[in-house]
């Protein structure tokens, strides 16, 4: 028995990776800021839901707290909640990073006793190749041109974060991802991207790899990704 939380799971990417996770044999945790909702989508796909807010201290250790009760450990943690925000100003700033990075590591810090009670600890954050300079830089990748400045240098200090963590943690895996170009919620206004469950099933491929699978990577579906 695998267990699993996903944040930011009651819609978009973070939704369908949780169903191909309970379909996978997982006890799968829906992380929720709204509790209700969390439960109509836990009990439509099979899951078990928790309410997480990323940007709150209390209710992420409550979160842990419950998930320690039910089950004792935790062996895979998704850290998929993220914003996308368009504009310039400190306040947007100020909530592309509480969420895409303190959100980060506010749970993992919760969930780091959890995972070392497994025999394979995973640790997947779903980040972005837009926060790569390689990508950034180079003219033929689609990213050069894509003017998303904070979503941008948040990603970039969550996959740095991500690589902070294996380097302080060589018993657990941790991998950021970028799970590919997607349409949902959050890139609505850009008019792209492909289904949610084709990018969900990157997200799966790298959360169910065993204890020889890498750590401390930017990868996309293709492999690694230079940062």
């Amino acid at each position: 028995m695998t267990v699993t939380l996903i944040t930011g799971a009651t819609r978009g990417i973070g939704l369908e990776t949780a169903r191909q996770l309970v379909a996978a044999g997982h006890v799968v945790y829906v992380g929720a800021r709204d509790a209700e909702q969390g439960r109509r989508v836990a009990e439509d796909i099979g899951a078990r839901t928790v309410q997480l807010d990323v940007t709150d201290d209390a209710s992420v250790a409550a979160a842990l707290a419950a998930i320690e009760a039910e089950q004792g450990l935790l062996d895979v943690l998704v850290n998929n909640a993220g914003v996308l925000e368009t504009g310039w100003d400190p306040a947007a700033a100020t909530r592309s990073f509480e969420v895409n990075v303190i959100g980060v590591l506010r749970v993992t810090e919760a969930a780091l006793p959890l995972l070392r009670r497994s025999d394979s600890a995973s640790v997947v954050t779903v980040s972005s190749s837009a926060g790569s300079f390689w990508a950034a830089t180079t003219p033929e990748r689609p990213e050069y041109g894509l003017s998303v400045p904070l979503y941008s240098a948040s990603k970039a200090a969550a996959s740095m974060l991500t690589l902070q963590y294996a380097k302080a943690n060589p018993g657990i895996r941790f991998n950021a991802l970028e799970p590919g170009s997607t349409a949902t919620d959050m890139t609505a206004a850009f008019g792209i991207g492909r289904p949610v469950a084709e990018s969900a099933q990157v997200v799966v491929r790298l959360a169910t790899q065993g204890p020889d699978g890498p750590t401390g990577t930017l990868q996309d579906e293709h492999g690694v990704l230079a940062w």
